[in-house]
């Protein structure tokens, strides 16, 4: 899949879409965001928010989601609204259809960072404008459009792409496989037992992966799972809310550091990802994430071009 292919006019519209995992969307859907991230990159002022407001509510804190979307918002002429759970009636017993109602009648699109997809799914269904899945127990949405417009920048294209994650079977893990597979990347897991993707998002994976040309493998052993390798990818091991089991977690995942070891097993020209945070020498050493393979603040910035993107196609002004 060529760039330069993607950016080529697509006729239908996202306007009014949820984005709460790609299983929602097609190839082509994702081809067309992809080439909205490039131009939105290369042009990153215009209006298509001019007089919209995005109410962000947050159930746990970020950096990068905050202030990318914050500032994507500012930088196309709209304002983003900075929604602390604890702060609004939703932290106080409100019902979240009772919020998804309300907040449809102030703000043109909700971006939802929960504890649970269920009350995702609740909220987007209660609401009468787009809700935008910021993180959720089961999918990381937004995450995996960068991390794959990323690979697409490192690459050149991304059909045939092979992507390597390591470690904890988690959210981020979750739409990164269903992206990679949508897109006919190879996509590899590699975790212990007991940490494993859930199998239903890989059965799901699996048949985007067969209507796409794509391919979806677990593999325990981290050092097979990279012979080839184009991408390596990693998250922390311990998660927010997961503190209580960190000790378990450092036990369990030492096997699955990523390294300099690991990355001599890959392909030469082999580049590094990871969502962000880092512990380094935890789930990746300093001397890969802040050496020349790493690509993480380059794929951390894309978080704010594919999120602009996003806005603009599901609430954004239509192009004159």
């Amino acid at each position: 899949m060529n760039l330069m292919d993607e950016m080529m006019t697509h006729t239908h519209t996202l306007k009014g879409r949820n984005v709460l995992s790609w299983l929602d969307f097609t190839q082509t859907d994702v081809s067309q965001l992809l080439a909205q991230t490039q131009d939105l990159k290369e042009n990153p002022h215009n209006n298509m928010m001019s007089g919209k407001t995005l109410g962000m509510i947050f159930e746990k804190s970020s950096t990068r989601t905050r202030v990318s979307f914050e500032v994507g918002m500012v930088q196309m002429g709209g304002h983003a609204l900075y929604l602390n759970s604890r702060d609004i009636q939703i932290g106080r017993g409100e019902t979240i259809a009772d919020t998804a109602k309300v907040l449809s009648g102030y703000v043109d699109a909700i971006m939802y960072r929960t504890t649970s997809h269920e009350k995702l799914a609740e909220l987007a269904e209660h609401a009468t404008i787009p809700v935008i899945n910021g993180l959720c127990d089961i999918y990381h949405p937004c995450q995996a459009l960068a991390d794959v417009f990323t690979i697409l920048e490192l690459k050149g294209r991304l059909s045939g792409v092979k992507v390597v994650y390591i470690g904890d079977g988690n959210n981020v893990a979750h739409s990164l496989m269903i992206l990679s597979a949508m897109m006919g990347m190879e996509v590899v897991v590699s975790s212990p037992k007991g940490y494993e993707p859930d199998d239903e998002i890989v059965e799901k994976a699996n048949q985007a992966a067969k209507e796409n040309r794509g391919s979806v493998k677990l593999e325990h052993d981290p050092m097979i799972a990279v012979q080839g390798a184009d991408v390596i990818y990693t998250d922390v091991w311990t998660s927010m809310g997961q503190e209580e089991e960190t000790e378990v977690r450092l036990k369990d995942l030492a096997d699955y550091q990523v390294n300099d070891e690991l990355l001599k097993a890959a392909k030469e020209d082999v580049h590094f990802l990871h969502c962000l945070p880092a512990h380094r020498e935890e789930e990746v050493t300093a001397s890969v994430i802040d050496g020349p393979h790493s690509a993480v603040f380059q794929q951390a910035e894309n978080r704010l071009h594919v999120q602009k993107a996003i806005l603009q196609s599901v609430a954004g002004h239509r192009c004159s």
